[in-house]
């Protein structure tokens, strides 16, 4: 048996399920909001083409449109200024989109402080437990914020939701083996970063060391501490700074 059929095995008997990890993508997904006189990215929005009428009498199908950083999305490294000259999503390696996930779970501080932010030490402490951040994978943050989704006043939360420190933004970049961050918010910095010093610290950092983002995933607490393999696939838009992208995980049952 090779490795592959044997994960086909596996998926087909249930012994690795597939967990999604993405947000239901529509009219009601939402979005961030900057103040003026920033620009604004656009929500989903769906136009019919045809529908089995006369337009197209056995096909139904539809046109859409929608901000990059809309729902559960990837942030590729050139979407910031410190990671201008790096690549576009388009030209993220494909190897770099299937990855070990380390979950780290802050959601009772979360549910305690809406402003919680993630320190060195608690991924520190997690490390003590579990072992080392995955080498290439991915570091996702469950907060337990993917339950306000479906509300947008809840999940802007008057700009307070959780995020990472300065510190610990810096860290991940320059010393974590981690490819990418991940998280539950509607975008990887806290509600508050954009006061902090530098202002985002985790775009700042993450993607100007060439490392990338997922945002608006759901369902972090059906995954374990470690063991299960993230695959993000956003589309390759050129010039693209980000894409929507389905989200899955394998994990072992």
């Amino acid at each position: 048996m090779t490795l592959l059929s044997g994960l086909v095995g596996a998926l087909s008997a249930g012994a690795v399920e597939v967990v999604d990890l993405t947000a239901p993508l529509s009219a009601r997904t939402p979005i961030i909001g900057l103040p003026e006189p920033f620009g604004q990215t656009r929500r989903f929005e769906l136009t019919e083409i045809s529908r089995y009428d006369a337009a197209g009498p056995a096909w139904y199908w539809n046109n859409f449109a929608t901000g990059e950083h809309t729902g559960t999305h990837f942030d590729a490294p050139i979407h910031w200024i410190t990671g201008r000259e790096l690549p576009d999503v388009s030209q993220v390696p494909p190897k770099h989109l299937i990855g070990p996930a380390a979950v780290l779970d802050v959601s009772e501080r979360a549910a305690a402080d809406a402003d919680f932010l993630v320190e060195v030490e608690h991924i520190e402490a997690w490390q003590s437990t579990h072992g080392p951040l995955p080498e290439g994978g991915w570091l996702l943050v469950r907060t337990g914020w993917d339950a306000r989704s479906e509300d947008d006043e809840a999940y802007a939360n008057g700009g307070h939701t959780p995020g990472v420190s300065v510190a610990c933004a810096k860290w991940l970049a320059e010393q974590a083996p981690v490819i990418g961050v991940g998280v539950e918010t509607v975008g990887t910095d806290a509600g508050a970063a954009h006061s902090f010093d530098p202002p985002f610290p985790c775009h700042s950092y993450l993607l100007g060391a060439g490392k990338y983002g997922l945002t608006q995933l759901q369902n972090l607490a059906a995954l374990p501490p470690t063991g299960a393999v993230l695959i993000a696939s956003p589309l390759p838009i050129v010039d693209g700074s980000g894409s929507p992208c389905r989200v899955l995980a394998l994990v072992e049952r």
